[in-house]
């Protein structure tokens, strides 16, 4: 029997996944807390969590990570210098080093001048000693990509370093947005290098010899080799494996998706059993790049989110904390501080009461950090354990709110985190999830029903009302957006109309009722407690499917094969014949139908070779053609364009 392991490492959760290979029945399923810092150690932890004996059968290894992203995000990765050919950047760049040089091509792929050759050599003189990649982005080069290619050519004879060039990434037009990405994906390299040639090691430590895989942006296969060569196509990762998995788990082929993790809660749409992708590229750390992904629209609301009182009011998320129930498990302690009798009295305190603090990162990782006298004071007091702000004001006799103040800038720089009230705290006071401490979790809720002067039970009944709320609000704002429209729910909270449609605690002479046509599959950790509350509020049809927990890394192992070739062939200006734009090479031919035979015949011939190269053995490949032409005067058309998207699609070979 072949098998294959599964692991998708999520913002707080990693999850892992053995699944029988055809039957695709699941076997084994785990998770572990995913360590930011050093993801390999949760993946470690969850393969062992596994309790598998058998990995010399497993035939093929499938991972969908966040590292990709949050790299991006953090703004890790290796010096580059970026060559941009024929045209300045339009807005900053993610990169410190940069020229520009003459050259480029217009949308037909004639060239604007010749390349700069001399300017070149000038700007990679100037880079040596100073970045570790070079990316390549020349205007217009997925018209024509001869001066990207002739650029590598010299880079590699000047540089020993790596070089990426633009039109290897994507063939969507936007200079700006091509450059970015061309820049990110080098910046990369190092990083996801580093990345898999440790997750290799463990996986051999552990007798797992199969091939390793890693999932795209569009919910797509990628070898381990090509992903090293281009990293940036494992952005947004997790939520593509999540359409995947929810799509097969629950057999529905036209659904809208809502996984709800420890962190947020990710929306898409399926069609015929795909992801809808976002034709402008995926956004990622605030850089718009031309990366195909699923279109996710993300809310930071899940089962760690911080529950808090603000204003008299309840306020949950964005922020993750680790839940009190989780800690209080590991640190009893932290029972005995949120009980003190001086904490309670405090009716309203400036600060939630329910608070705890937690270093991450030891002394040794704080080298880097520039750290205030109060910042290292805060620090030795929770240098071995964690303790609760109370606590740790009385230590440095100084007010829970101005430690409050401290912590914030050692939260945001990821050397402390914060310990406090969250929806799955929620779930353990209501007996809906009691894998950790239900006493911190009653005892949360109790401070934080103080500080709203409300008894606790209301105090429930109001968190579990707005969670629902929000998470309808967050499948009514997607749908909306999926289809166009720029109406915002939470700016118009107060439309009456609004109002009587999402409040299901109002008293009033009328009601309105919305209704979600589209199916929702809901999957991730804690959708069984919410979710069906929020079905009824939405008159929808919900499908929560078996192994919804564990849904995002049966994607991962479920994902198959896909290569995408477009072809774009137009006139030639100012002549005849017609142009073929291959990603690759530029070529022209006398009639329209020579031209579209070798584009197909070519493209054809890459998805191929890319998709035998990563271990499918048959192939299915299918060619879609479009022809654009432009009505004129008594009613002759004019032709502008043929687009040719030649797609293949296979299963992973299993050793």
């Amino acid at each position: 029997m072949r098998m294959v392991l599964g692991i998708d490492t999520g913002g707080t959760y990693t999850d892992g996944v053995i699944i029988e290979s055809g039957s695709e029945k699941i076997l084994r399923k785990a998770k572990a807390r995913t360590t930011r810092d050093d993801l390999t150690i949760g993946i470690k932890e969850c393969i062992d969590n596994l309790q598998f004996e058998q990995f010399d059968q497993i035939s093929l290894v499938a991972l969908s990570t966040t590292l990709a992203t949050n790299a991006i995000v953090e703004g890790q990765g290796c010096e580059v210098g970026v060559i941009m050919i024929g045209g300045e950047p339009l807005d900053k760049l993610p990169v410190a080093h940069y020229a520009v040089i003459g050259g480029g091509h217009d949308p037909g792929g004639l060239p604007y001048e010749p390349l700069d050759e001399e300017r070149l050599l000038q700007a990679l003189a100037g880079f040596a000693g100073k970045v570790a990649a070079i990316a390549i982005s020349g205007f217009c080069s997925v018209r024509n990509p001869e001066h990207e290619l002739r650029a590598k050519e010299i880079v590699k004879m000047q540089l020993k370093v790596p070089v990426v060039c633009a039109h290897e990434l994507t063939t969507t037009l936007g200079f700006y947005q091509r450059t970015v990405t061309a820049a990110l994906n080098a910046r990369l390299l190092p990083v996801i290098t580093e990345w898999l040639d440790v997750i290799e090691q463990a996986l051999t430590g552990r007798g797992i010899k199969a091939p390793l895989m890693i999932v795209r942006s569009d919910g797509s296969l990628m070898t381990a080799a090509a992903a090293r060569e281009k990293p940036v196509e494992t952005i947004l990762t997790g939520p593509a494996a999540s359409t995947v998995g929810a799509c097969t788990l629950s057999g529905q082929n036209d659904a809208v998706i809502l996984d709800m993790g420890g962190t947020t809660t990710d929306i898409a749409l399926i069609t015929n059993g795909s992801p809808k992708l976002n034709p402008e590229g995926a956004v990622v750390g605030g850089w718009h790049t031309r990366v195909k992904a699923a279109e996710i629209y993300t809310y930071g609301l899940g089962g760690d989110s911080y529950i808090q009182v603000k204003s008299k009011k309840l306020a949950i998320g964005p922020e993750r904390v680790l839940p009190l129930c989780y800690a209080a498990c590991r640190y009893p302690h932290l029972i005995e501080e949120l009980s003190s009798a001086k904490l309670t009295a405090e009716m309203f305190a400036p600060y939630q009461k329910t608070d705890c603090l937690m270093l991450v990162k030891n002394s040794d990782d704080q080298a880097g950090w520039s750290l205030s006298p109060e910042e290292q004071e805060l620090i030795s007091v929770i240098q071995d354990q964690p303790h609760s702000i109370y606590y740790i004001a009385r230590r440095l006799e100084s007010a829970p709110s101005y430690v409050n103040r401290t912590a914030t800038s050692l939260i945001k720089r990821s050397l402390v985190t914060r310990i406090a009230l969250t929806p799955t705290d929620i779930l353990h006071v209501l007996q809906a999830y009691t894998l950790w401490s239900c006493t911190a979790a009653e005892l949360g809720v109790s401070l934080l029903a103080d500080q709203l002067s409300v008894h606790p039970e209301e105090f429930i009944a109001r968190a579990v009302d707005q969670i629902t709320g929000d998470l309808a609000v967050a499948i009514l704002q997607s749908l909306i957006k999926m289809q166009g429209h720029s109406f915002n729910i939470k700016e118009n909270r107060h439309n009456i109309f609004v109002q009587r449609a999402l409040d299901t605690r109002a008293n009033d002479y009328f009601t309105c009722n919305i209704r979600i046509s589209a199916p929702v599959v809901a999957i991730g950790a804690p959708v069984q407690a919410w979710l069906p509350q929020v079905g009824a509020r939405l008159n929808m049809e919900l499908h929560i499917p078996e192994h919804a927990e564990v849904a995002n890394a049966f994607g991962a192992a479920a994902a198959k094969l896909l290569e995408r070739v477009e072809v774009v062939i137009k006139p030639v200006p100012y002549g005849n014949g017609f142009s073929v734009h291959l990603p690759w090479e530029y070529k022209t031919f006398a009639t329209l139908e020579t031209a579209v035979a070798y584009a197909a015949h070519s493209a054809r011939e890459r998805v191929c070779s890319h998709l035998l190269a990563a271990g499918s053995d048959n192939p299915e490949i299918r060619i879609e053609r479009k022809d654009i032409v432009a009505a004129c005067n008594q009613g002759d058309e004019l032709f502008v364009e043929t687009i040719l998207r030649v797609i293949g699609a296979g299963e992973p070979t299993l050793v």
